[in-house]
This record gives structure tokens, C-alpha cells and sequence, in this order.
């Protein structure tokens, strides 16, 4: 992590390790990932980082490491726009890696080739790494569970993929993730945390408290002036315990610097 805060590069023997062994941990997963909290513990849910390595840090240092006694759930969307997508996913997958019940990791819809391809992760890979790990990494992508249930009480999902009501946990369990098909339908839970979209104090409630969406990217490509915030619950109550926090310094690396040349025209 020091290293990466200095802007350096970390070997590729070292990065196959970590990404094949994390791929092998995220195959043997289910779609949906049940995560009991014991009472008297907490347990602190992220939303985008997309490439935002600095402001990850920030998280860190606010709310502590990930480790067994301060797990943590990132919801999805941790690479592309940002220029440090890479710093960051090895990150996490080191984290998991070290300590699995330390972290876990949900699929965002920026956790696909095509995306990667478009918003900057493959041109960061590439010029980081090598061409052989985008496929890698596409590949541990497809891996990604795709929810997480705190405690059977609260569902937590990484972006609105649902159109029709009415669908059982049960259901999303039997999803076979690995095929072509994708999550269309709506769970039910006593509350529901998406990601996805940018807010300007880096949350928003909505549905009487059923629903709390979290961002935690801010000042999102260093251009929208959102804070960023996660969500603390502690154990056995589970209430949400949102703590904002604003946008910290990074080198002078544009975001969407190694994004496709089209759209690097326009950022």
C-alpha cells in the first residue's frame, strides 16, 4: 500500500499471485453471500471507489484496515474513470486474500470488459501490467458474487439491476452467475443498500429508510464536489451508521487517463 501510495508498480509475479488466488476464492462463493455480524461487532459497507486509490486510503484511515475484527463489504464499481483503478483492486484482493472474512467484494456494472475497455481500467492494465491481465481480470470479474445478506436482515446490492417485484433470497441463490443471464428481478429485505450514482453528501435515504443508496468516490473525477460516505452497522440492531467524509489530495494523474481516446477528449 506504501508502495502504491509512492506510485510504484508492483511486480507481476506478485500481482498473478494475487489475482489467480483471489479468483479461485471467488469461484467457490455463492451468488449470494450471507455475512453474520455477532452482536457487539460492527460491520462497514462501501460504494464506489471507482479508481479512487487515495480517497480508499482516506477510508482506511478514518474507519481502520480491513481485518477479521473490522470487515469490511465494497459494493461494486471499484475500477475505471479513476486513474488508480489498479492500486486498488489489488488492494482489495490482497485484503481478501490475507484475511477472506476481512472483506468482501460485490459486482458492479463496471466489473465487465466492456466497461473496462471504454472507461480506463484495460488502458491502466496494460500500461501498469501487461494485455495478459485484462483477461485475468475479466475473468475474476465474472466471479464477483453478485449480493450480500448482513445477518438475514439487510440486503445489500451494488447497483439497480432489478425491474420486477416480488423475487425470494432463495432465488438469487440459485443464480448461476457464470452463465449469460443476468439479475433482472427484486429481492425483499428489511432494508436495501445500492451504490452506483453519485450523491452529494455521498448518501441518500429514501422509501422510509428502506433503501440508503452510498457513494464513496468523492468529488467523483475530480470534477462533482460530492463527499464520499460509508455505512457502519453494529451488531445486533444493525442500524446504519452513515459517516461522510470529503475528497483527499492524489498525484496530478487526470482521471480517465488511460481511458479510451474518444472519451478522453471529453473529460
Amino acid at each position: 500500500m506504501d508502495d502504491f501510495k509512492n506510485q510504484k508498480c508492483l511486480h507481476k509475479r506478485y500481482a498473478y499471485q494475487i489475482v489467480l488466488q483471489t479468483r479461485e476464492m471467488l469461484r467457490a462463493m455463492p451468488s449470494l453471500v450471507d455475512i453474520t455480524v455477532s452482536d457487539g461487532n460492527h460491520f462497514t459497507v462501501c460504494g464506489d471507489i471507482h479508481g479512487q486509490y487515495f480517497d480508499l486510503l482516506n477510508i482506511f484511515e478514518i474507519n481502520g484496515l480491513p481485518s477479521q475484527e473490522n470487515p469490511y463489504l465494497f459494493n461494486g464499481d471499484f475500477v475505471d474513470r479513476g486513474s488508480f483503478s489498479l492500486e486498488v483492486i489489488l488492494t482489495l484482493f490482497a485484503f481478501k486474500c490475507m484475511c477472506p472474512s476481512a472483506i468482501y467484494l460485490a459486482r458492479g456494472n463496471h466489473e465487465s470488459k466492456s466497461m473496462n475497455k471504454i472507461y480506463g481500467f484495460e488502458g491502466e492494465v496494460k500500461s501498469k501490467l501487461s494485455e495478459t491481465f485484462v483477461e485475468l481480470f475479466a475473468e475474476v470479474f465474472c466471479c464477483l458474487p453478485l449480493a450480500h445478506v448482513i445477518k438475514q436482515q439487510g440486503l445489500c446490492c451494488p447497483w439497480r439491476s432489478f425491474s420486477v417485484d416480488g423475487v425470494k433470497l432463495s432465488q438469487i441463490r440459485e443464480i448461476d452467475r457464470f452463465s449469460c443471464s443476468h439479475l433482472r428481478k427484486h429481492p425483499l429485505a428489511d432494508l436495501i443498500v445500492r451504490s452506483h450514482e453519485v450523491k452529494d453528501e455521498g448518501y441518500e435515504i429514501e422509501h422510509d429508510g428502506k433503501l440508503i443508496t452510498v457513494f464513496s468516490a468523492p468529488n467523483y473525477c475530480d470534477q462533482m464536489g460530492n463527499k464520499g460516505a460509508f455505512i457502519r452497522f453494529k451488531a445486533p440492531e444493525l442500524k446504519p451508521d452513515i459517516v461522510s467524509f470529503s475528497a483527499v489530495p492524489h498525484p496530478d494523474v487526470k482521471p480517465m487517463a488511460y481511458a479510451n481516446n474518444f472519451l478522453r477528449m471529453f473529460s
